[in-house]
Formats: structure tokens, C-alpha cells, sequence
């Protein structure tokens, strides 16, 4: 007779153990005894071996099926294996997993649970450990509402019953050690609610997962998977100040960059693109990629933005190893890498974050606080110290694992405000519209990256007139290095597009931006967004004919890489893509058979090389002594012309654009100093697809008075063209 109640045998038998430990594996029945059970439904017979028995004993059954039982004489516990006999006659030997003791600390919980574990990606999920002399995996999981939690997989044909983990206090964590426990099992979280649902969940900390359609994790060991090569990278990094560096970022969405059609048009592998990419974005001198989303996302249609596994590079393009190779390979040919990052919000997928123990686990459960139901999406719950947790740790997971040099966050603004996008929310505790626990989360985000990894970005991609989105913490700001200036894309593109007759009536879109170019550290960008949902592609908005767009489209590079900012420019944009963007379908990398093709891409390459190589446009990209205007005023020509200065007095830039297909000959430009103007750049120039039409490589100062100053130029300024001068003093 088995010494258990028949409540407690039912507990076991239909998986309903908060900590299957007190009944399961081996415990002390009495000083002089201890009892071992076991629950295997999918054996016949069990039978304990152990050195310390000296023999192999047979377990009673306790039920028909799967419940064992055997009481020992014994007064110390002692380690033993299991052999398992089915009815087809296998036989095997296991460990116990019952056999074993808790794994994290209290420590670790009390850590995670006030929300300051920045490691707990080491700790969760499931991890490959030696634990008391035995290699295995320990899974774990914060469900604290959950009745019951089980891990299963292919390891125990995905029956809940087996490996019931158990609950540690009440830190919310349940936990189990599977011993001998191989690479790449598929496992998932399943969930018994409190209401008595089965969820069946993928791991929030999975570091790899299924290939979608399906969802299953993957029991995977990152340590030593690769080694790194990027020292010298890393060990410059922490000492840059990216403020006064030059940075021109190619964005890049991974699935479409290029794909194979010939081999039914599928992506290109993480070492391919180490490869190809790397190679591409190196020979156009952009200094750094931005990475579109790359934790695991169940749609490609999403384009990344809808993550599920915030810890699992998506499977699509190779395994994480392979991720790691593309990133190195960048550091090598010293390139850095921002990677997209998407804390605003995540799918309602079944296997996902939403409701991940029967109740609002990672999300509000008011969904005026906890869906953005434009979107579709959770919203995470900011104010729940484990949900932060799992964010920072997050973002601390790719800086240590993948040598990521920074993040561009998806969203703020959704994040910044309780009504983004909504038609019911509620206020915040003084009646604002603010989300003070957003807000208090972001500044706690970029506080702990920037401490433990100097040298990275913070972008922030935030809509609004927020004030010090990037000023410190300490200040009172957000923190974030940097912030996309939606402003000026907005602006700048609507100009750009309009007619040349008509551009006269649009000249503040021009001016306007430096009206609040420096309250924050911008980077102008020309994104995917701007060139998808028929909006057209860049080459697209242009107006005129053929040659008028190309000119128009280089004259509108020329004028962004001159402006106060970083830049950015989108997959496509750089050799005049006609097409829209699709996530689907590669570029159309066809086009570079033709000339006006091959030249544009000349001409981005050569003026991402201009800019590097003169600080004046971009040591000062975020004081106001870097800009000045030469004259803003000219809008019956459609002509702006400024000064970019660096901290060197001798280093100045004189930038003159011309918005029509009009030539202006003699035109008189005030300049800052007596001396030689170098016209390092000419967008009209032949090699780009221009007519050659230009100033004879610079021109000397005349003692003419221009503009309140004491000496000018006197320029040809051809049809839809951008010039740089550079000041010479000799």
C-alpha cells in the first residue's frame, strides 16, 4: 500500500504539483527509511540501481499506469539511477531529476524579483549546467500565478505529467534539473492556470527556436559556440565619443537585402551576409548598419517588430553562432552594428508573452493600459519589477552575447504617452497623459547599458517634441545618445517633392528644422518607413523627368549629409531603387546594370567618403556654433546656403543648394574668411550623371561685401545641384 493519500496520488497522476519534490525523487519517509517515487506513464516497469544498494530493486505500482513507489531502509539519502523497462521490451538508465536540489539562489530571486538581476538571461530558460557532478539542463520559468508548470519536448513525447517543475517561494519562478539532457530538443512551457486552461508557451528566455511556422524552443548551449575576433573594436569603442565622430548608418532589413530566387527565392544565411553584406556596406564607406528587428518573429510580413523571442536570434537566417559571425565580421572591417529593439509592445500569439500564466503576467490587464489596439499588440507593464527585468536584461543579453554596439528603439513615443494611438486610456496618478513608469524605465535602460557598456548608442525613434529625450538622466532626460529627427524627414521630404515652380512656397521646411536642430542629438534619417504602404520609393517621390529625379534625389543627399545630424539612409536608397520596399522579395539589385544606377551608388559611396574625411560636418553636428546660415532667404530661387564649422577655426564647409533645374550663373555666396574655396563636392558632375557644368574645382575670395560679410564667391550653381566648398586658407 502506497503511503500516500489518494488526494496526493491524484495530484500526481494528473499533474497537479506546485513542488513535485515533496513526493516525487528520493525523501526521508522516517529516520530509519526513505521512500523514491516515480511518475512514468510510458514505461512498464522501474527499477532502482544503485552502487550504494549493491543491487538493483524493482519499484512497486502504485497505479495502473505510471505511479512507482519503493520504501528503503536507509537513514542518509543516496544517489541512484533509474532503469526503465516498456512493454516493447527497451530498456535505459536515467538520473532522477527529482533526485536533484534547487538550482537558483535565494539571492538570484530576490534579485529578479526587485527587478535588478541584469544577468538572469545566465539564469532562466534553459541553461546547460553541471549540477551536483551531473551535466544536464535546468529550465526555468517566471509564471507566478501559473497552478502548475511542466516542461516538455520530444524528451518525453510532449506529455505535461512527466517533468513537473517546482515552485521556488514565492519569487514566482518554478524550476526543474533535467539530467543528461541533450543540444537542440525541442522543448515549450506547459501551463496549468489557476481557471484549470493548459497553455502551452515558448520560453521568454529561448536563445533558439524553431523556424516559423512552428514555435517550439530549442534547448541550446551559446557558450564557446564562437570565438570572438572583434577585440580591437571593442577595446576603441569604449573610448569613442560617437557625438563628435562621423556616423552614416545603412539600414538594413536581413530577409530582403538580397535573396537566392533560383533556389525558391530563399534568404540568405547570416554567413552568406557576412560575406556579402559586409563587404557591400565596407566598399560604401557607411560606417555603421542598423540590423530591422532579429529576435525570433513568428510573421515575416511583421518585419521583425512583432518579437516573440526577445532572447532567440530568429532561426530564418542560421543559428545564433552564425549571428555572431556576421557581427564580427562588421567589427573586422570596422563597421558598428545597431540593432533594432522593440520594448513597446508584442504580439497576442498564443505561444507568446500575452497572458503567459492565465492572467496579465507582462501586459496590464486593463487594456486601456495594457493593448495598443490599433496595433493588435500587449503593452508591456513598466511598473512590474520582473517585466523590466526581463527588458534591461534583455538589452544587456545582446551587448554581452553578440557584441551589439548599440540599439535603436522601436516606438518611444507609444511608450512616452498613455494615449498614443488610443482612443480610451487612463490618466496617470496626477492626471497627465504621461507613463511614468515608461518613462522611469527608459531612463533606467539607457543608465544601465551606457554604466555597463561605454561606448554604445541609445537611439531613440520618437515622434513627438519631447524635451530631453537625449539629455542625461542626471539631468532629467531619457538618456538616449541620440534621436531620429522625424521632424526634419518629414519636412524635408515634403519639400523635396514638390514641384520646382512651386518649391518658393515651401521654403520653411527648409529653415524650419534649424529652429530645433540642436535642442537634441539628431540623426536624420531616411528609413523604411518612408518607402513602403505607397509612399513610394526615394528615387520615386523626385519630381521631373528621369534625369531630373536622379539629380533631384542626389541634390536631396547632398543637402541631408551638409545638415546638422548623423545620417541614414534605407536598404535600396543608395543606387535609386524604383520599387517600393517589400519585406518578401529582394532588391532589385538588377538595376545596377544600368548607368544612372551605378552612378548614384558611385556618388553615395564617394559623398559618404567626403564626409568622413572633413570633421567640420560632423564635429559639432550637435552645437549651435557648428551651423551657420549664409542665407536663408532666397526663396524666389530656391537656393539655401550655410557654413558647417569643426572645433579647428581653419576647418569651414560652405554648402549652397540649388532646388531648381535652373542654372544660376554668377551668383554671389558671402563666405566666412579671406582665402580658396575647394569644390569638393559637385553633385552635377559627369561621373555621377550630371553635365559637368561647375566651377573648376574651387574658387578664390573677392574683398566683395555679401550678405553682411566682408568677402564673397562669385559661382556657377548648376540646375538641382548641391556644392561644398571647402575653405583653403593658403
Amino acid at each position: 500500500m502506497s503511503k500516500l493519500s489518494q488526494a496526493e496520488i491524484d495530484k500526481i497522476v494528473n499533474a497537479r504539483l506546485e513542488n513535485p519534490s515533496k513526493f516525487l525523487g528520493i525523501n526521508f519517509l522516517n529516520k530509519n527509511q526513505v521512500v523514491i517515487r516515480v511518475f512514468r506513464p510510458d514505461v512498464t516497469n522501474v527499477f532502482i540501481v544503485s552502487d550504494d544498494l549493491k543491487q538493483k530493486i524493482e519499484f512497486n505500482k502504485v497505479t495502473e499506469v505510471g505511479l512507482f513507489e519503493k520504501v528503503i531502509e536507509a537513514e542518509e539519502l543516496f544517489d541512484y539511477q533509474l532503469q526503465f523497462e516498456t512493454e516493447q521490451g527497451e530498456s535505459w538508465l536515467e538520473e532522477d531529476p527529482y533526485s536533484f536540489g534547487p538550482i537558483l539562489s535565494q539571492y538570484d530571486l530576490h534579485l529578479f524579483n526587485e527587478g535588478n538581476h541584469y544577468r538572469i538571461y545566465d539564469k532562466m530558460g534553459a541553461k546547460f549546467i553541471t549540477h551536483e557532478g551531473c551535466k544536464g539542463v535546468h529550465f526555468s520559468v517566471w509564471a507566478p500565478e501559473a497552478k502548475r508548470v511542466s516542461v516538455i519536448g520530444e524528451f518525453n513525447n510532449w506529455d505535461g505529467r512527466i517533468h513537473q517543475l517546482r515552485l521556488l517561494g514565492e519569487s514566482g519562478v518554478w524550476e526543474l534539473f533535467i539530467p543528461n539532457l541533450g543540444e537542440k530538443e525541442l522543448y515549450r512551457f506547459e501551463i496549468l492556470t489557476k481557471a484549470g486552461q493548459r497553455l502551452i508557451k515558448s520560453d521568454p528566455y529561448a536563445v533558439y527556436s524553431e523556424l516559423r511556422p512552428a514555435n517550439a524552443s530549442l534547448t541550446y548551449n551559446l557558450s564557446n559556440k564562437h570565438q570572438w575576433q572583434d577585440n580591437d573594436w571593442m577595446e576603441k569603442r569604449e573610448k569613442i565619443n560617437w557625438l563628435e565622430r562621423p556616423i552614416s548608418i545603412y539600414e538594413v532589413n536581413l530577409a530582403s537585402w538580397a535573396r537566392v530566387p533560383e533556389e525558391d527565392n530563399r534568404f540568405l544565411t547570416y554567413r552568406e551576409l557576412a560575406d556579402k553584406l559586409v563587404n557591400y556596406v565596407k566598399e560604401n564607406n557607411f560606417t555603421h548598419v542598423e540590423l530591422m528587428p532579429l529576435g525570433e518573429y513568428p510573421l515575416d510580413e511583421s518585419w521583425g517588430y512583432q518579437v516573440i523571442g526577445y532572447f532567440s536570434p530568429t532561426s530564418r537566417f542560421g543559428r545564433p553562432e552564425d549571428l555572431m559571425y556576421l557581427i564580427d565580421q562588421f567589427h573586422q572591417h570596422d563597421i558598428g552594428v545597431i540593432l533594432d529593439w522593440v520594448p513597446g509592445h508584442f504580439p497576442k500569439d498564443a505561444h507568446g508573452l500575452g497572458r503567459f500564466d492565465g492572467t496579465a503576467l507582462y501586459e496590464h490587464l486593463d487594456p486601456r493600459l495594457g493593448e495598443h489596439k490599433k496595433w493588435g499588440t500587449y503593452v508591456f507593464n513598466y511598473g512590474r519589477e520582473e517585466v523590466r527585468n526581463f527588458l534591461i536584461s534583455n538589452a544587456l543579453y545582446w551587448l554581452d552575447k553578440f557584441h551589439i554596439d548599440g540599439f535603436r528603439v522601436d516606438a518611444v513615443s507609444s511608450m512616452l504617452y498613455l494615449d498614443h494611438k488610443r482612443d480610451e486610456w487612463i490618466p496617470n496618478q496626477y492626471g497627465g497623459r504621461e507613463n511614468l513608469e515608461a518613462i522611469d524605465f527608459l531612463q533606467s535602460f539607457n543608465s544601465i547599458t551606457h554604466q555597463n557598456y561605454p561606448g554604445i548608442l541609445t537611439i531613440a525613434e520618437e515622434s513627438t517634441s519631447w524635451s530631453g529625450v537625449t539629455k542625461p538622466t542626471y539631468l532629467g532626460g531619457l538618456g538616449f545618445s541620440m534621436k531620429w529627427n522625424m521632424g526634419w524627414m518629414n519636412d524635408a521630404l515634403e519639400y523635396i517633392e514638390v514641384d520646382p515652380f512651386y518649391k518658393k512656397y515651401h521654403h520653411n521646411k527648409l529653415t524650419f528644422p534649424l529652429l530645433y536642430s540642436f535642442n537634441e542629438n539628431h540623426i536624420l534619417v531616411l528609413s523604411h518607413d518612408e518607402v513602403v504602404h505607397e509612399k513610394s520609393s526615394l528615387i520615386g517621390k523626385m519630381p521631373g523627368d528621369r534625369w531630373q529625379k536622379f539629380a533631384n534625389l542626389r541634390l536631396f543627399y547632398a543637402y541631408m549629409f551638409a545638415h546638422p545630424g548623423k545620417k541614414l539612409l534605407f536598404m535600396g536608397g543608395e543606387f535609386g531603387q524604383w520599387n517600393e520596399w517589400s519585406a518578401t522579395r529582394s532588391l532589385d539589385w538588377h538595376l545596377l546594370d544600368y548607368q544612372p544606377h551605378q552612378k548614384l551608388l558611385r556618388y553615395v559611396r564617394e559623398l559618404n567618403a567626403i564626409y568622413q574625411e572633413n570633421n567640420s560636418l560632423w564635429e559639432k553636428d550637435f552645437e549651435q556654433s557648428g551651423f551657420e546660415w549664409i542665407d536663408c532667404h532666397d526663396f524666389e530661387k530656391s537656393i539655401i546656403s550655410f557654413i558647417r564649422k569643426g572645433h579647428d577655426p581653419e576647418q569651414r564647409m560652405v554648402c549652397v543648394f540649388n532646388f531648381t533645374p535652373v542654372v544660376r550663373e554668377n551668383y554671389r555666396l558671402a563666405v566666412p574668411q579671406v582665402g580658396f574655396y575647394e569644390e569638393i563636392l559637385n553633385t552635377n558632375v559627369e561621373i555621377y550623371g550630371g553635365t559637368n557644368l561647375g566651377n573648376s574645382g574651387g574658387v578664390c575670395s573677392e574683398p566683395i561685401a555679401w550678405h553682411g560679410r566682408e568677402h564673397s564667391i562669385e559661382i556657377t550653381l548648376p540646375p538641382l545641384t548641391g556644392l561644398y566648398f571647402k575653405y583653403k586658407k593658403d
